[in-house]
């Protein structure tokens, strides 16, 4: 069987590969085009997602098709579909530097340390605190109760944040996703944390800022498009809320003279959240050679990717 693997992850998968198979290791872009049309096992994620979704465009005999990414939705998913190609997504690989990533944003934006670092810079030596929220007491709405908004929801518990989570099916005394606009006036954080599909496409919208607190903080650390940006340029000009953390917008790059860049009380990240770790490419590799012995031999997979829902 033949298979084509990115060469940064020779050193963790060729150790420990069977016997049998056919590997070829890409270098770059016009490599992992030209090896996939004979692959029928591949893990080609790339620079840039366009990219990668090109080459699995070219991937016309593809049966399993593993990523590092839990996100799917720059693949060509209709093409997955119709080859029969299994997908599997690295969810959880970066899920605790995520949810770090997503307690590190509230406390900045609790205590404005966007603000502190500038006044560093300065040189100056205020006499006061520029942010004074608590995040113990307060509210927390997460959209997308995953792992990810899962492992959110276990850390803000050690700060005393009562979280109420959003799911598909509402279990475990979650919100439905017809039900959570009508209560998103009720929290203080609103935290974006569901996959991205047509059914989240601007999930936060002119209604939906203009029904959140004017305290309240808008916290996205899952996909640009969930947030129809206009409006919030808007919220944030208007001080309708009280700010947003941002650590995926739409487009990546944000262009130098995007209003978002500017906007009052926008705190970006450039969606850093899943590269703040050391351990991604090896827990990555760990996935993908239990999910290899599962494939060959007609086990169970993890983290098969339903191609109809998305994710």
């Amino acid at each position: 069987m033949k298979a084509l693997f990115p060469a940064t992850a020779r050193p963790l998968l060729e150790p420990h590969l069977p016997d049998g198979l056919d590997v070829s290791w890409f270098a770059d872009h016009e490599e992992a085009n030209a090896l996939v049309a004979d692959a029928e096992i591949a893990w080609v994620d790339q620079m840039r997602p366009e990219w990668t979704a090109e080459t699995i465009g070219r991937g016309t005999k593809l049966k399993w098709l593993s990523t590092i990414y839990a996100g799917v939705d720059s693949f060509p998913i209709a093409d997955l579909k119709a080859r029969g190609t299994i997908l599997t997504n690295g969810a959880g690989i970066n899920a605790i530097a995520v949810a770090e990533y997503t307690v590190m944003g509230m406390l900045a934006a609790a205590k404005r340390f966007d603000e502190v670092v500038r006044i560093a810079d300065r040189k100056q030596w205020p006499s006061d605190a520029p942010g004074k929220v608590e995040l113990f007491d307060t509210t927390a709405l997460i959209v997308g109760m995953g792992t990810i908004g899962q492992m959110i929801a276990d850390r803000l518990a050690a700060f005393g944040v009562r979280v109420t989570g959003v799911t598909r099916s509402g279990r475990n005394g979650t919100l439905t996703p017809d039900a959570w606009q009508a209560r998103v006036g009720e929290f203080d954080w609103v935290i974006l944390a569901a996959p991205s599909t047509d059914e989240t496409k601007a999930l936060i919208g002119a209604d939906e800022l203009a029904t959140m607190k004017p305290t309240a903080w808008l916290i996205n650390i899952a996909r640009g498009d969930m947030v129809d940006q206009d409006a919030l340029i808007s919220a944030l000009e208007t001080r309708s809320i009280a700010g947003a953390f941002l650590d995926t917008v739409h487009p990546e790059p944000l262009p130098d003279d995007h209003p978002l860049w500017s906007a009052p009380n926008a705190i970006h990240s450039m969606h850093l959240s899943g590269r703040s770790q050391t351990k991604m490419f090896m827990r990555a590799g760990t996935l993908f050679l239990e999910n290899l012995r599962a494939f060959l031999s007609g086990a169970e997979m993890k983290n098969v990717v339903d191609l109809d829902a998305g994710y």
